[in-house]
């Protein structure tokens, strides 16, 4: 068996050749993977599985086309596509995951996250999250009309880049007490997450054991999946997209 990880691809139609470049990478894995799961941010943002459109459509067809070649589908929600709901996940053949979960690949148990509930330094941003996941804002938010969530969505982007360009790069990573009390919590010595576009893969000491912290990268200029199969995880980087070899985008800077 073949287990699949991708996290923070960002994906808008804006972007099209990282569009191409998931599309690519899911092609060249079918049949292949017995698995493959999106660790959050599949999006760059989703308003409502209302209002997904051709292009949401387009994304979820090519995620329905890897659960037909036999392989599961798991989505985490992110920090830009929290909002993702049941129909979308229904259209893809996936499965809705609960952030953390536990998966048991190959013999080990390894907690997965999008990330961001470990950057417990950046309190205005966990603050902002508690709002964001209560169930009653995200029934209001997604009562609203369409026009009105974009609108919403765009200043609270801009509000977004503007702390994160305020923000020393540290404060927005993961704190280490908070990893360490999550891997006790849970009882495993293996955490996989995003989130902090910083591809790595981390070992240190738990309680005198070893335990290891894998970190998915981002989209925007290098793509980034974890394989792993019986002989072990390998943490790749992907070619270039197109647009990002000519220059002509730039990476997002906010989470």
């Amino acid at each position: 068996m073949v287990w699949l990880f991708i996290s923070d691809l960002h994906l808008s139609p804006e972007r099209p050749d990282i569009t191409r470049q998931f599309e690519d990478f899911l092609a060249a894995w079918r049949g292949q993977a017995s698995h493959l799961y999106v660790l959050g941010d599949l999006f760059d943002v989703w308003l409502g599985d209302d209002v997904a459109g051709a292009f949401g459509a387009q994304v979820a067809a090519a995620l329905r086309r890897q659960r037909d070649a036999g392989a599961q589908v798991g989505l985490l929600h992110g920090n830009r596509d929290f909002l993702l709901g049941p129909r979308f996940a229904e259209a893809c053949g996936a499965t809705l995951l609960t952030d953390p979960c536990i998966r048991e690949i190959h013999g080990r148990r390894v907690l997965l996250s999008h990330g961001d509930l470990f950057c417990t330094d950046d309190h205005g941003y966990q603050r902002m999250r508690r709002v964001f996941h209560q169930p009653l804002v995200q029934r209001g938010f997604l009562a609203l009309p369409h026009r009105l969530r974009q609108r919403i969505g765009a200043r609270l982007r801009r509000r977004s880049q503007q702390d994160v360009a305020g923000k020393a790069p540290e404060i927005m990573d993961v704190n280490a007490q908070a990893v360490s009390d999550a891997l006790r919590r849970h009882d495993v010595n293996c955490l996989l997450h995003g989130h902090t576009h910083r591809p790595a893969v981390h070992q240190f000491d738990l309680d005198g054991r070893p335990a290891t912290r894998i970190v998915l990268g981002d989209w925007y200029t290098q793509g980034s999946a974890l394989v792993w199969d019986e002989h072990g995880f390998d943490l790749r980087q992907l070619p270039r997209p197109a647009a990002a070899r000519s220059g002509s985008e730039t990476a997002d800077p906010a989470g």
